[in-house]
């Protein structure tokens, strides 16, 4: 296919609004198809060593299942990625209670976040890129936040082989704001992802209780199955007795990523050769592991079953609101919330 971008229809959502499917291509035919509906990542097409192209994103074949329980697949995060507690904080001396859609928790945005809304979407080219300008106004209240929140999220997908993800907003009324992307990948294209390698430079992790909200505690990964320093494939320890990994049913846990850090998240998947390499600004990535796809889900010829994709979704720490101790999340009136990360593809 020739670089560039086209658009075509993606299906019709429950108000009868039509949803669209964008397919950005690099000059090496590598290909990242976006829908405007959730901003999600539908699928990514990148080469294996012998040059081969493969899907290694999770995703549908139009945009009815997307408007049901979807497991977040590809979808932009937000107004607040992970889970607050309770759904509740207090901010400058007010409660606020947001949405409950996780148990007692309220979890990516609420109910109806970010990957339920359609966007407003404008494409744009350079030399050696072409990408998507996503935008949406969060209304004051919307899942309880307050503020109306302007929100710009654009992807870019380079001749180097990367897709870029950018975030900004701005708000009139202070309000928690966390996004993220929550792309399901497996880079082999088909089968479960315990055999990919994968390494996180981080030190330790956000521990959790039982409701897989943080203890407010860092706890050094060395000596655990948290210890991904160095390449471990993913399934090597994800059995072992251990308590974090008997809350998350896997791997579903926040790394505080160390500073001056190169790529936060590189996996390999050693048969295929594909390599994925995360770069990001933020000062965490929850990785987790697919614990709930069951294969009720499926799309593009395949059945979703437990453990087929991992997500790498770079964040600041989840509960922020309410833990003082971790990096603020906060944003108000007259600042403007930015942040950047990158998905780099390569073979070895």
């Amino acid at each position: 296919m020739q670089s560039g971008i086209s658009k075509t229809g993606f299906g019709t959502l429950p108000d009868g609004r039509q949803a669209s499917l964008y397919t950005l291509v690099n000059r090496n035919g590598v290909q990242a198809r976006i829908t405007d509906y959730g901003g999600i990542i539908v699928s990514l097409l990148a080469p294996d060593r012998d040059g081969k192209l493969g899907d290694i994103a999770l995703g549908f074949d139009d945009v009815t299942p997307y408007t049901g329980e979807s497991h977040y697949l590809g979808a932009l995060i937000g107004r607040y990625g992970n889970r607050i507690a309770r759904g509740r904080f207090v901010l400058d001396g007010q409660t606020v209670q947001l949405s409950v859609n996780n148990g007692d928790n309220h979890l990516h945005g609420g109910p109806n976040g970010f990957h339920k809304v359609l966007w407003r979407v404008a494409p744009f080219e350079s030399a050696a890129s072409r990408g998507l300008t996503l935008g949406y106004r969060s209304v004051d209240g919307e899942e309880g936040y307050p503020g109306n929140l302007d929100v710009i999220a654009v992807y870019e997908l380079t001749d180097a082989n990367e897709l870029f993800v950018r975030f900004s907003a701005t708000t009139d009324k202070a309000t928690p704001v966390n996004l993220t992307q929550h792309t399901y990948f497996n880079l082999a294209g088909a089968g479960d992802i315990l055999g990919h390698r994968l390494q996180i430079a981080a030190s330790a992790i956000t521990p959790v209780d039982a409701g897989l909200i943080p203890t407010g505690a860092l706890a050094p990964v060395a000596g655990t199955p948290f210890d991904f320093r160095s390449p471990q494939p993913i399934g090597a320890r994800i059995g072992d007795d251990d308590q974090q990994l008997r809350y998350g049913l896997g791997y579903d846990h926040n790394f505080a990523l160390d500073a001056g850090h190169g790529p936060a998240v590189r996996v390999v998947e050693p048969v295929s050769g594909r390599v994925l390499e995360l770069y990001t600004e933020e000062p965490g990535v929850q990785f987790y592991s697919g614990n709930f796809l069951d294969g009720t889900l499926g799309g593009k010829g395949r059945s979703f079953g437990l453990r087929s994709g991992f997500c790498i979704e770079p964040q600041h720490f989840p509960d922020a609101p309410n833990q003082p101790q971790f990096a603020n999340t906060i944003l108000r009136p007259g600042e403007t919330y930015s942040t950047v990360s990158k998905f780099k593809f390569s073979v070895e």
